[in-house]
C-alpha cells in the first residue's frame, strides 16, 4: 500500500511481518502480541522496530517501551470504529511520543485530516488514492472547534485575539 508521509508518497523503510514469520534484517512492524512473547529479543536488535496496535490495543499497553518504537501503526479496520483518533492524541498528549505515527487499514478520505490533527503524520492509503486527494482534504478544515497537538488555534483562541 502507498505510504504519504509529509504530503507525499514515500518509499515504506519497514516491513510489516507476521507473527508467525522470520524477521528480516532491516526496519520492522510487528504485532503488540508478538512484542510481548519477544520483547527482549526485538528490543536487541540493530534495527528499527515499529509497533501495529489492533484497535482494541491501548498503546499504554506498552508502557515506557513505547519511546523505543521508530513506528506505532494504529489499525483502522472499520470506518466507524474511531479509536484509532484516541490512541493518536494519546501518544502525543499523554505519553511523549514523538516518532511516526501511522494510520493503517479502512482509512477514509474523510478521516485524514482529523487524524493528522491528533497525532497521525503517515497514512497508508489504497492503491487508487491520488496524492491531490490528500491535500484536498487536509485542507477541508480551514478553522477548528477543539485543542489537539498540532497546535492549531482553535475558533474561540482566535475570537479572543481580537
Amino acid at each position: 500500500m502507498p505510504l504519504i508521509k509529509g504530503g507525499a508518497f514515500v518509499e515504506d523503510g519497514f516491513a510489516t511481518v507476521a507473527d508467525d514469520a522470520p524477521l528480516g534484517d532491516g526496519p520492522s512492524i510487528v504485532s503488540l502480541a508478538r512484542f510481548k512473547k519477544e520483547r527482549d529479543a526485538l528490543m536487541a536488535r540493530n534495527a528499527p522496530l515499529g509497533i501495529r496496535l489492533k484497535s482494541a490495543e491501548s498503546p499504554e499497553q506498552l508502557g515506557e517501551d513505547v519511546h523505543h518504537f521508530a513506528v506505532v501503526a494504529l489499525e483502522m479496520p472499520v470506518f466507524r470504529d474511531g479509536r484509532a483518533f484516541s490512541w493518536a492524541r494519546l501518544l502525543r498528549t499523554r505519553l511523549g511520543y514523538k516518532g511516526e505515527i501511522r494510520a493503517v487499514g479502512h482509512v477514509l478520505y474523510d478521516q485524514i485530516a482529523l487524524l493528522h490533527r491528533v497525532g497521525v503524520d503517515a497514512f497508508e492509503m489504497p492503491e487508487s488514492f491520488k496524492l491531490e486527494q490528500f491535500h484536498r482534504a487536509m485542507a477541508e478544515m480551514t478553522y477548528v472547534y477543539q485543542p489537539a497537538p498540532d497546535g492549531r488555534a482553535t475558533i474561540r483562541e482566535l475570537r479572543e485575539e481580537r
